[in-house]
């Protein structure tokens, strides 16, 4: 009888370790809804990128790569085809990367992959692209047969030249300024860690 009793004691303490312990477990199972994840998983477009000056100035780059584009296509002759060719290649590869990047900024999914530094690829496509258009304008200035098609071409070469040159300077300065945002907070968190490692108190200011 008496063996039983303890039994029975062991069994209710043993069920009251498993409950406290089940209690404070930081392994609880959550009634929480799993969010969808992936690329596309709540795809908002961002309206006020949209209405910014880089965001203007995109599309006005993807605008301007396709009529390019459209305009050599439409050249019927060509002897020797070289600058036609090259125009075709710069201005086809400018309209699809710049899409690209206006689709990622314009619905937020450069959020969804933050390794990369996007600020920067943005610049670099400028560059490329008011490099390449420049150069590949004046070749086909250079070497066109002055038909309507290559005159149009030319024009709208050096437009997008420019548009890409004035994206140039607006990723420089957003790329600058959040380059040395970033490191003026590391920065404070590196001083704020040694502080808190030396046991030392950080000055806080005065209220006046």
């Amino acid at each position: 009888m008496r063996a039983t009793e303890e039994l029975d004691q062991f069994d209710g303490e043993a069920s009251n370790t498993s409950m406290i312990s089940g209690a404070s477990s930081p392994y609880q199972p959550t009634t929480e809804p799993v969010g969808s994840g992936g690329l596309l998983g709540g795809v908002t477009c961002d309206s006020e990128y949209m209405r910014s000056h880089l965001g203007l100035l995109k599309v006005f780059q993807v605008v301007l790569s396709l009529v390019a584009f459209i305009c050599i296509e439409t050249v019927m002759m060509c002897l020797p085809c070289g600058g036609v060719y090259f125009f075709e290649f710069v201005s086809c590869s400018a309209f699809i990367i710049t899409g690209i990047l206006l689709l990622m900024f314009s619905l937020s999914l450069h959020t969804r992959i933050a390794h990369i530094n996007w600020r920067l690829m943005d610049l670099l496509n400028a560059s490329i692209s008011t490099f390449f258009f420049f150069l590949a304008s004046v070749v086909l200035a250079a070497l066109n047969h002055k038909t309507s098609a290559e005159i149009s071409a030319v024009v709208f070469g050096f437009l997008a030249t420019t548009a890409y040159g004035l994206n140039i300077l607006l990723a420089a300065r957003q790329w600058w300024q959040g380059s040395r945002g970033s490191s003026g907070g590391q920065g404070r968190e590196y001083t704020r860690a040694r502080t808190a490692s030396r046991g030392e108190v950080e000055p806080r200011p005065e209220l006046q």
